[in-house]
């Protein structure tokens, strides 16, 4: 009986080697299937469809006076997501009060439409004019961006300085039901603290929102 306990329970051990995903070098906490980016890392640029029909890259993008951005709030949402509807007033708030200081939003819906046909281009376009964005959002259609940058979530920020440079990475704050009860509030928090030399702190917080669903 107690050899059979003993091997039992190597056994046990064992299968926790095999079974448990191990973080690399990169990898994010929670993300152990794609490492994507992590903070200090260059983004790399694309060419997305935006809901005006134009294929636009980061380096299209201007701030609010129609200038080259400080950075950019580069935001990973959607319609239908449940937590993504809860932070749309947020993220339309963000970019109305960072993209005149140089910080435009850079909404992208990643989701593939045949899952969700409550996100395909016709329904984003509906979106966008409905809640009157005057943020650009893009589609990633192939999904070839999001898995690059580590999404993982509807909504996940990636907060870039204007050479691309990843400064933070997550959640818009920490309340996803009640704007008014959050206490910590990331994305504005990381600007303030870039704008004034400082590095954010937290740099990294995890993404709350639904799983990006993927082809």
């Amino acid at each position: 009986m107690k050899k059979l306990f003993l091997f039992l329970a190597v056994a046990a051990v064992v299968a926790g080697f095999i079974l448990v995903p191990r973080l690399t070098t990169g990898e994010k906490p929670g993300d152990a299937t794609s490492p994507g980016l992590d903070i200090g890392q260059v983004a790399p640029d694309f060419k997305l469809k935006n809901v005006d029909g134009r294929l636009l890259s980061l380096t299209d993008v201007k701030d609010a006076n129609d200038n080259a951005p400080k950075g950019y709030i580069v935001t990973f949402t959607c319609n239908t997501c449940p937590y993504a509807v809860m932070y749309e007033d947020r993220i339309i708030e963000l970019h109305n009060k960072f993209a005149p200081r140089g910080w435009p939003v850079v909404a992208i819906q990643p989701n593939d439409t045949a899952k969700k046909p409550g996100d395909s281009f016709e329904e984003m376009q509906i979106r966008a004019k409905d809640k009157n964005f005057s943020f650009v959002y893009l589609i990633d259609e192939k999904q070839e961006v999001y898995p690059k940058y580590g999404a993982t979530k509807t909504p996940h920020v990636f907060l870039l300085d204007a050479a691309h440079m990843v400064k933070y990475i997550g959640a818009i704050d920490n309340n996803p039901q009640d704007a008014a009860d959050a206490t910590r509030h990331y994305v504005a928090e990381a600007i303030e603290a870039i704008e004034t030399g400082k590095v954010p702190d937290p740099a990294i917080t995890k993404a709350i929102g639904c799983g990006i669903k993927s082809k």
